[in-house]
């Protein structure tokens, strides 16, 4: 973290009052970004905000809900100005055998993972547009590149949000803004937590590393792409899963 300087950087994280995007977060505020956490419990994102860093914010942001992003970036412009870095980590599951899953089940999956990436997304590339920089780092998932029983819906977000990542990275490219996809592996959080023993050990058996990730391995990376370091890379997907894939 030492050699990655963001001074002066805002950063919007979706997502961040837990896990991986609270990771991200802490990160970029230790790089020195200026960083807004988000939720959809807007309490308990200015907690967090505030345990981070006293230049950090906490914003209620409902990613199923058009108005409530809207409401929401305002607010961050309101605050803060228009942001340098968006970190597009929000997402949900509504796991359930494909014969079994609902209409309502596919549908706000999709809602919350895909469309409300599109729409935060919408908002905050105008300023970055106007300031000719720009990083912007979507966070995928290995099944959506391999798949997984019972997560049709949520695999079909995530590897949705690679073509996302890929065809945004060449449309914004002339303006100095960058966009990339992170596909993480198993990374022990609160959404993990509730697997089984056995499930558990089953996906380890297939990590050459022998280790589950952390959220700070991903959050390492979004810091580095966000960084001068990473000025050349766009259109870009990191897979972070100790070797499974």
């Amino acid at each position: 973290m030492l050699c990655i300087d963001l001074s002066g950087k805002k950063a919007l994280v979706t997502g961040s009052t837990r896990g991986i995007g609270r990771a991200i977060a802490e990160f970029l505020a230790k790089a020195g970004a200026q960083v807004v956490i988000t939720g959809r419990d807007e309490k308990r994102a200015q907690e967090v905000a505030k345990s981070i860093s006293s230049n950090a914010i906490g914003i209620g942001m409902d990613l199923s809900d058009l108005q409530s992003i809207r409401a929401g970036y305002e607010a961050v412009e309101k605050e803060v100005g228009s942001v340098d870095i968006l970190v597009n980590n929000a997402g949900i599951t509504k796991d359930k055998l494909f014969l079994r899953m609902t209409l309502e089940d596919w549908e706000e999956v999709l809602r919350v993972n895909l469309t409300g990436t599109y729409l935060i997304t919408s908002l905050a590339v105008k300023g970055m547009l106007k300031k000719r920089w720009g990083r912007i780092i979507n966070i995928s998932s290995v099944v959506g590149f391999i798949g997984n029983v019972g997560q049709v819906n949520y695999s079909s977000t995530k590897s949705a949000l690679i073509g996302f990542t890929k065809s945004l990275a060449k449309e914004l490219a002339s303006r100095n803004i960058t966009v990339n996809a992170i596909a993480p592996g198993f990374i022990e959080t609160d959404m993990t937590a509730s697997l089984s023993e056995e499930i558990k050990k089953e996906y380890l058996r297939n990590i050459p590393l022998q280790r589950f990730g952390t959220p700070e391995d991903i959050a390492g990376m979004v810091a580095f792409l966000c960084s001068p370091m990473a000025d050349y890379i766009t259109g870009e997907i990191i897979h972070i899963n100790g070797g499974m894939f």
